[in-house]
């Protein structure tokens, strides 16, 4: 579906143009035209195609999706895959993706699978035309830009999710349940650091020693890019290192506790054996037991019992085993 496709000059908006306009624009020197997608049809991306002359494996990658965050150069265009992340209705991290085709006068943005848009950086692009006149690089940058801080809220998100999760670790009872919520925040941080990491070396490049033809004047940019990306990245190493100790911590927190109650049953059986012992021996009826024809035997037997068992569980008590 076609959101938007504007014509600027010298940095500001000439129109909205038909999509049969966009060639008549891009013969125009200092015209940019830049075109916004959702959820494109096959023939969408075939015009487009035809319009810009995009490279057919760039739209190729655009049509099918599923592709690996990536930026590449075909000629003096660049095609940029980056991942979108948002939580759907049950709260299970759904990735989508934004295709960025960048060339000389024009920029392309597809976008699949996400309900996030980028019309707020149309509108940030449009108040600033001394930026925007520098052309396809800084819509770039912009785009570029805003798909990647939406990163940060999520890995604080995670960031608190981690500290709520180590403040009840020690908590008697809790170690089960910490080890299922540390399994599934080491999940998200997977999917977060697949649509980061490689990102970070191919944006380092736009502001290298060889800068890409469209991204030309607005080096500086992607700097901040890659600065964000590496702070990003940077924080997903911490918490994944974090998450595996606290899951370590969490599995010593079970072995202890089971091992706690080995120990109790251990003494209760210990117990029980000694009751058991006696009353074994007393129970057996010889005719000529010395304590069948006493009195007191019965109580005394009672009595013998119960101060072994007492002296037992106190010394079990003693010893940390109950």
């Amino acid at each position: 579906m076609l959101i938007n496709c504007v014509a600027y000059r010298h940095g500001v908006k000439l129109a909205d143009i038909a999509v049969e306009a966009i060639s008549d624009h891009l013969s125009v020197p200092d015209t940019l035209v830049w075109v916004a997608l959702r959820d494109p049809s096959d023939e969408e991306l075939a015009t487009m195609q035809r319009e810009f002359g995009l490279h057919e494996l760039a739209v190729e990658d655009a049509r099918h999706g599923h592709q690996r965050p990536k930026i590449e150069e075909y000629g003096d265009m660049l095609f940029t895959v980056v991942h979108l992340l948002e939580y759907g209705p049950t709260d299970e991290l759904q990735r989508g993706e934004l295709a960025i085709f960048a060339g000389p006068n024009y920029v392309v943005s597809v976008r699949n699978g996400s309900t996030q848009g980028f019309v707020g950086v149309r509108a940030r692009c449009e108040r600033s035309p001394e930026l925007l006149k520098q052309g396809a690089g800084f819509v770039f940058y912009a785009l570029l830009d805003a798909a990647v801080d939406r990163y940060f809220p999520l890995v604080e998100e995670l960031e608190n999710l981690v500290d709520g999760i180590e403040t009840q670790i020690f908590e008697p009872g809790a170690a089960r349940r910490s080890i299922e919520q540390l399994y599934d925040v080491k999940r998200r941080l997977g999917v977060l650091r697949h649509a980061v990491l490689p990102l970070v070396d191919p944006v380092m490049r736009l502001h290298g020693s060889r800068t890409p033809t469209a991204c030309t004047g607005t080096q500086e940019y992607f700097r901040d890019v890659s600065d964000h990306l590496m702070r990003i990245n940077g924080t997903l190493d911490a918490l994944r290192e974090t998450v595996t100790t606290a899951i370590q911590v969490n599995l010593s927190m079970v072995t202890i506790e089971e091992s706690e109650t080995t120990k109790r049953l251990a003494a209760w059986a210990g117990i029980f054996a000694v009751a058991t012992a006696f009353v074994g021996v007393w129970g057996m009826n010889f005719k000529y037991m010395p304590e069948l024809d006493w009195r007191w035997g019965y109580p005394a037997a009672l009595g013998v019992i119960g101060s072994v068992c007492a002296l037992m569980y106190w010394r079990f008590k003693k010893l940390g085993w109950l």
